[in-house]
């Protein structure tokens, strides 16, 4: 039988807002495994289960860089929030975005051996990033980023420096800019309820089975209320489908119609998204260093 902490309780209510002895129940019968304990918990508290899921669970900034039909946006990492308002890290998250969207990089590496010097270190980016881990005592990283020069007109929307959101457009810019910030505030996962990836849609069609099985409903019935949520689910995650957050009366699709508007992709980024935030124990920290040091002494 697993062993269920105290730590492993903590990180499932932070991603869920459960109820702590929920979360410790959710854990025992999935045997410590976390995503199938948060899945338990959707089944049996509803949508209140996945209301925190996208904390974000690493610092840093998301940045952005557009001209005319070229744009780039990138998220770089760090290790707490008082350096995400550091000169220098801010300098180096945007000159990072620059350079993606004039060189086009093809990975993270080949982004870090472009040509770039601040604060005296150089002559590349990577050097730079070295430099200033050792001048500010920081760990940072760049993380991921996406460079957009199709043709299309590009809309960028940054949400302080925590959301970032690329917009692919033709048409009315203020509708484009309108979307983008939707995005940003909505998060959808693709463009239209057929794009959304099958491992989502199989996720929640698994939740949803679940609940039906819950429900004592016979098995016709049960398979219709899977559908049901299904297609609920996907028309609540795909951007045209989505109510306009500024009119919920009419659908983006709608909005951006009465624009003489298309929008071809988007891109979101939320910082930290997915990324499992180490956290410490501070209390077990002081007194692994006081042992240490009594044991130094002895």
């Amino acid at each position: 039988m697993a062993v269920i902490t105290a730590s492993m309780v903590a990180e499932l209510r932070a991603k869920t807002d459960a109820p702590m002895m929920e979360c410790k129940k959710a854990l025992t019968e999935a045997e410590g495994d976390m995503a199938k304990a948060e899945e338990l918990l959707r089944v049996k508290l509803g949508t209140k289960a996945g209301k925190a899921a996208s904390r974000v669970t690493a610092e840093g900034v998301v940045t952005s860089f557009v001209s005319g039909t070229t744009g780039a946006m990138i998220e770089v990492n760090c290790e707490t929030d008082f350096v995400t308002k550091n000169d220098s890290f801010l300098a180096l998250a945007n000159a990072a975005a620059k350079l993606v969207a004039e060189h086009n990089p093809a990975d993270i590496a080949a982004l870090g051996a472009l040509p770039y010097s601040q604060d005296s270190f150089g002559p590349t980016l990577e050097d730079v990033r070295k430099g200033l881990i050792g001048k500010i005592g920081e760990n940072m990283s760049f993380r991921r980023f996406k460079r957009a020069a199709g043709g299309a007109k590009i809309a960028n929307y940054l949400h302080g420096t925590r959301i970032g959101v690329l917009v692919e457009f033709e048409g009315d810019e203020t509708a484009a800019k309108d979307v983008a910030m939707h995005v940003a505030a909505m998060k959808p996962v693709s463009l239209t309820s057929a794009e959304v990836p099958a491992e989502l849609i199989e996720k929640e069609r698994s939740v949803a089975a679940a609940k039906a099985a819950e429900s004592g409903k016979p098995a016709d019935i049960a398979t219709k209320m899977v559908e049901g949520s299904v297609q609920k689910y996907l028309k609540e995650v795909s951007l045209f489908n989505q109510s306009f957050v500024k009119n919920d009366k009419q659908t983006v699709e709608q909005m951006l119609k009465a624009a003489s508007t298309t929008v071809s992709a988007f891109t979101l980024y939320v910082v930290g998204e997915g990324i499992e935030k180490k956290v410490d124990d501070f209390a077990a920290e002081v007194a692994a260093q006081v042992a240490a040091a009594q044991s130094a002494a002895a």
